[in-house]
């Protein structure tokens, strides 16, 4: 690992590849140029969610093709907004410190935030295997970053020490997603900015069938899930493939389903299961898909006024807020 800039901002002296070191506290080692937590604790749910996300960030095939990168990045600017771009950057000076709290196989960050990579201090941090991942990617696009593997909760960073974090879709992904927000949110500077998207709380058939079949896929190992997933994707695309159309005459407000006309697949998506279709991807990219939402056991999803009242308790003022179906995505500066 050649980021001094990482000691400096963790406190400890450069440590070489194997060697063990104490960080806030806790036993590190660098291996394969990644610190890493060298006593991992996690709860039942999170260590399974861990090892879903593990398994399924190093399928690489399915999220890697151009349908999927591209369809990646047209929803991450369609919530997010140009954020590369964005004049606030400058309020952190030359080199501010990223934080990406949570950052897989590091596909967000390299999707959003592209030519902006070079002029900050990238640290993705990852509970998963998925770190090795993004460590990779970063590297085959000659993008400048650091890693650390570790919990969300237990991040080695002193409070205030953090000018921008970013968390796509993985707040949610935590034992609470009140207490992650928090836990991020601390690491802020005054000034700092946290953006990042959850999961919304949808209708009740669709909560009912989430829950359902994500109970059922628990105790399967990743490998035997994502081939679990496989019927309800094949169905997804049969849904899809029909190109049929459907009139509901007024809301079903005991559903949640809005008057109007819809497309078969997308009702069937949005009110009864996540059955994803795209006819310019792959049966692996939209297995991908599925699996993501299906296979971690922690899976919250919150309302608006629940993710509001967070950050206010937080200390952090919303400037921006994207609200779709699927999530809400926050763009929040702390307050002083």
């Amino acid at each position: 690992m050649s980021r001094p800039w990482l000691w400096e901002l963790l406190g400890v002296p450069p440590a070489a590849e194997g060697e063990e070191l104490p960080v806030a506290g806790r036993p590190f080692v660098l291996r394969d140029g990644i610190l890493r937590d060298a006593r991992l604790r996690a709860s039942a749910a999170q260590a399974q969610t861990s090892r879903a996300f593990g398994f399924k960030w190093q399928q690489r095939e399915s999220f890697e093709e151009d349908a999927y990168e591209a369809k990646s990045r047209t929803w991450l600017h369609a919530r997010y907004g140009d954020v590369a771009a964005a004049p606030w950057w400058d309020e952190y000076g030359d080199a501010p410190i990223l934080l990406d709290a949570g950052c897989g196989a590091g596909v967000p960050a390299l999707t959003l935030l592209g030519p902006l990579l070079e002029r900050v201090r990238y640290l993705g941090a990852d509970i998963s295997e998925a770190i090795d991942v993004a460590a990779a990617r970063f590297a085959e696009r000659g993008a400048p970053g650091a890693f650390v593997q570790c919990d969300l909760m237990e991040l080695p960073l002193r409070p205030g020490s953090v000018d921008v974090a970013f968390s796509e879709g993985v707040l949610h992904h935590t034992d609470s997603t009140r207490a992650a927000l928090e836990a991020v949110a601390e690491l802020l500077r005054p000034g700092g900015r946290f953006l990042f998207y959850v999961y919304r709380r949808k209708g009740p058939i669709r909560e009912f069938t989430d829950d359902h079949v994500r109970l059922q896929m628990q105790d399967l190992a990743p490998a035997e899930a994502w081939r679990a997933m496989e019927p309800l994707t094949r169905l997804g695309i049969a849904l899809g493939e029909l190109g049929a159309e459907i009139e509901v005459p007024e809301d079903v407000e005991l559903l949640g389903i809005p008057a109007g006309r819809h497309d078969v697949q997308r009702l069937f998506y949005w009110h009864v299961a996540k059955a994803f279709y795209d006819p310019e991807m792959s049966f692996d990219a939209m297995n991908h898909i599925n699996f993501d939402w299906y296979a971690p056991r922690n899976a919250h999803r919150q309302s608006l006024d629940e993710v509001r009242e967070w950050c206010a308790g937080a200390g952090l003022e919303i400037e921006r807020e994207d609200v779709q179906e699927a999530g809400l995505t926050i763009i929040a500066r702390r307050t002083p």
